[in-house]
């Protein structure tokens, strides 16, 4: 197979994956369409290797992880977090629940290996499955490695629609018209012109602010990461990615990155698209019977991982006066994180209402927790537990 002929296959999968999620409005997630059609290409006629011929070998993938977590340290407003703080209880609180019945439950059924590769990816995203499934592969570890694909491709399913009907539930108990919620104004908007501006380079003309500048700052912070990861390995194990997402925090706060600055270097699309192919890589050792062999605990999971949500977001909810819906619906982000958070808590205020105001009103009560929410569990807490967990692989 020729490169480009993989090129257009692999990312017409990514496309048909889109398509399908906008049409049925994220009730069936784009990576569960793309996953499929990507099992369904190496049971036929898939060369194991499409990804890599492609053009997106693991090291390139391993370079957009770098530049990517770097990134994402870059959102980080401490400002923001700060006046969101019982959200960022909650959201533990839920993240603690997770591990409390996966490991209190799940060990009595499923081996400890297992146990510690479910747990970060349902705690988070990509970055954490990709983290995972590339300690298992190194362990010898075949299954659990695309165990850990498959539980961030279909943890989504059980995400999704339950946070559509938590959400629904507090919207229609909270509305505008009722004059419980009154418009508030985020302070995002108003701070980004400062949180985006560069310290650092004060007196250099936007001229020379580059994309290739923008890439050199960030692979510069990445690299600092990922000495320091090196350098510290005799006397303490943290991984390189959990040190660029501190980093990417420093960076963004010393005035050396702007916010999302892979964004603004017009590199994120290509860089996303780079990751997402490399984790559907994941599935090439995916055979049917292995398929078969992990659908056990992957349901027991992520049903335990739920329930757990559940339990500990209610009890944290009601200690801090927070609803047990809102506080359901933040423990849930960490099933998917960014940006299905912010689209399903959209979709959700417009089947609400046609009104504007009321949107408004909706919107600056759900909104801001949610997309908090989503950003410790998935992109903080997530990276650091699959830091911690792969060691013990």
């Amino acid at each position: 197979m020729s490169q480009m002929l993989a090129l257009v296959i692999v990312i017409l999968i990514l496309f048909v994956g889109d398509i399908v999620a906008v049409r049925t409005k994220a009730w069936v997630p784009s990576v569960f369409v793309s996953a499929i059609l990507f099992l369904c290409g190496y049971w036929t006629f898939f060369p194991q290797d499409i990804v890599s011929i492609a053009g997106v070998p693991p090291v390139v993938a391993t370079m957009m992880m770098y530049l990517l977590i770097t990134n994402m340290g870059t959102l980080l407003s401490i400002r923001e977090l700060v006046n969101q703080w019982k959200t960022i209880v909650i959201s533990l609180s839920g993240i603690l629940g997770i591990v409390a019945l996966i490991f209190g439950i799940g060990i009595f059924i499923f081996d400890l290996q297992t146990v510690l590769v479910a747990i970060p990816p349902l705690v988070g995203g990509m970055v954490s499955s990709i983290i995972m499934s590339e300690g298992a592969a190194e362990a010898g570890l075949t299954s659990l490695s695309v165990f850990a694909i498959v539980i961030y491709v279909m943890q989504g399913f059980a995400g999704y629609p339950l946070t559509s009907i938590v959400l629904k539930k507090e919207g229609k108990k909270r509305q505008y018209r009722n004059g419980q919620l009154t418009v508030k104004k985020s302070d995002t908007a108003a701070a980004s012109e400062g949180m985006t501006e560069l310290k650092l380079f004060k007196k250099l003309p936007e001229k020379y602010n580059t994309e290739y500048f923008k890439f050199f700052r960030l692979a510069v912070v990445a690299f600092l990461a990922y000495l320091v990861s090196t350098g510290l390995e005799p006397i303490i194990s943290i991984n390189a990615f959990v040190l660029c997402l501190l980093f990417g925090v420093v960076g963004k706060s010393i005035g050396f990155l702007e916010k999302q600055t892979l964004q603004k270097a017009n590199g994120f699309g290509f860089a996303i698209m780079a990751l997402m192919l490399f984790v559907f890589d994941g599935l090439k050792n995916a055979t049917p019977s292995m398929m078969v062999e992990i659908l056990y605990p992957l349901i027991v999971c992520i049903f335990l991982a739920v329930i757990g949500m559940y339990i500990f977001s209610f009890i944290a909810g009601k200690l801090l006066n927070v609803s047990k819906e809102l506080a359901f619906a933040v423990s849930l982000t960490a099933l998917y994180g960014f940006p299905a958070d912010y689209i399903i808590t959209n979709e959700v205020v417009n089947s609400l209402t046609k009104d504007e105001n009321e949107k408004e009103a909706l919107l600056s009560h759900m909104l801001p927790p949610m997309l908090v929410g989503g950003f410790i569990s998935v992109t903080i807490v997530s990276v650091i537990l699959a830091g911690i967990f792969v060691q013990f692989l």
